[in-house]
């Protein structure tokens, strides 16, 4: 695909999620990697909904500016991502209403943020972990990522947002809808003694669609 077609496909999902509430004001951000080992990027407090195709950042692949608007000041978060997890080709950062609220509650397991709770979260999302609080744009989230060793494409950073990775665009939106959705069903049914997946059922989604889950590698090496 094109330069012009990433960047147009760029502002068609940052407006999609945007006139949907799920990232807003100028928060959220959203990046491609590029064949090269650059990235386009949307650049520092521009709003999803009305972001400009030709002022998309262009970074090359050690990081440098090389056209567009300044980009976002979570670079050290996405380069985290695509550093350790080797499939990634696009990356999705909202500050999306119920999974920032999902963060704040106290029995939130850090290796496994939401329970099995559809199978379309497992399929698109796989697992979710929860790093802790760091300030916007701190280099120190960057460690907490690169942590996790790759494990999980979608990460919960507390009290800010979820950050998830996928092998295209499309992908990293889809996901971060469906762990946005299912953060609201959590907390819908939150101490209501909901019936969730069972380990058969996980198992079974495992096995027939392939799923690369973390409690798996976990469960390997036990």
């Amino acid at each position: 695909m094109s330069d012009a077609r990433l960047r147009e496909e760029i502002c068609r999902y940052g407006r999609s999620l945007f006139e949907r509430g799920l990232t807003p004001g100028s928060s959220g951000n959203i990046s491609l990697r590029l064949e090269d080992g650059g990235w386009l990027v949307t650049p520092t407090n521009a709003s999803l909904g009305f972001l400009d195709p030709g002022r998309i950042s262009k970074l090359d692949a050690e990081g440098r500016l090389l056209s567009g608007d300044k980009p976002t000041k979570e670079i050290p978060l996405h380069t985290a991502l695509y550093d350790t997890r080797g499939s990634a080709r696009a990356i999705v950062h909202l500050h999306s209403t119920h999974a920032v609220a999902l963060t704040m509650l106290p029995e939130i397991d850090p290796r496994a943020a939401l329970p099995p709770m559809t199978p379309y979260y497992l399929m698109r999302a796989g697992e979710t972990a929860l790093v802790p609080y760091y300030r916007p744009g701190d280099p120190a989230v960057a460690d907490a990522i690169r942590g996790l060793a790759g494990k999980y494409s979608s990460v919960l950073l507390a009290n800010h947002g979820p950050v998830v990775a996928g092998d295209s665009l499309e992908a990293a939106v889809f996901a971060t809808e469906e762990l946005e959705e299912t953060a609201k069903l959590y907390l819908l049914l939150r101490n209501l003694n909901p019936r969730y997946l069972s380990p058969a059922q996980v198992n079974d989604l495992t096995k027939t669609f392939g799923l690369d889950l973390p409690s798996r590698h976990d469960h390997d090496h036990d």
